[in-house]
């Protein structure tokens, strides 16, 4: 538990239990492939720690915010609570040096290591919550995540790619956007799709991703930029 010291050092606190801190950054597939160590995967935990991040999020967000709209606020809280910044955040704390993965996970360093970070984050709140309590999780975020809001709101980050192409299309052609899975590959754990955006019947981009999700929303980043429609 050497690292994990080192680790507790850097993000200011101090497990009681320390099996629950390495819980956390255990992978399903370490767990699969060192079944001798007896140790539990962060799965139940990523679930808790989801749950206790939106609500302290919700509580700052609401706190911070008094005259935003219920609207934004979930947009604002979307854009500190999504994948890419919770694996950002979790780089910057150097989480990648402590994950426990299978030998073949810890080789692929691509999107699906994007995942797993943000994963490993969530499932780190629900373990400081479990160990030392909302106020210690409010804590460790207010360091972490909270202050990023500043520039995602100064600089309408939070305003996501799909919804601000929306925004614009009506503007100017009067259309709302729609999207259409034009390829989808892959087995069911590590699925692709290849989603079109149109207005009409005229398709204006296509986007690639992990989840639909993220497919339309990377065409609609690449529409707004055909068509000149940049945030």
């Amino acid at each position: 538990m050497q690292g994990f010291l080192e680790f507790e050092k850097k993000i200011g606190v101090e497990f009681k239990d320390k099996n629950l801190l390495k819980q956390a950054f255990t992978h399903r597939s370490y767990v699969n492939e060192y079944k001798e160590e007896k140790i539990e995967h962060n799965e139940r935990l990523e679930f808790l720690g989801d749950a206790v991040l939106e609500l302290v999020v919700t509580e700052y967000l609401f706190h911070k915010y008094p005259k935003r709209t219920e609207g934004d606020l979930t947009a604002f809280r979307a854009s500190l609570v999504n994948t890419v910044t919770l694996s950002k955040t979790a780089s910057d704390l150097d989480m990648n040096d402590f994950l426990l993965l299978s030998k073949g996970e810890a080789k692929d360093n691509g999107k699906a290591r994007q995942y797993i970070l943000a994963n490993t984050f969530e499932a780190l709140v629900g373990s400081i919550y479990l160990d030392q309590g909302y106020d210690k999780v409010k804590e460790f975020l207010s360091k972490t995540i909270f202050p990023l809001i500043d520039e995602i709101v100064s600089k309408k980050l939070w305003q996501d790619s799909k919804s601000y192409f929306q925004e614009q299309s009506q503007e100017h052609t009067s259309i709302t956007p729609s999207y259409q899975v034009l390829k989808e590959e892959g087995p069911d754990h590590d699925r692709h799709f290849t989603v079109g955006v149109f207005l009409g019947e005229d398709m204006i981009a296509q986007g690639e991703g992990q989840s639909k999700q993220e497919a339309e929303q990377n065409a609609a980043a690449k529409a707004l930029h055909l068509k000149g429609w940049k945030k």
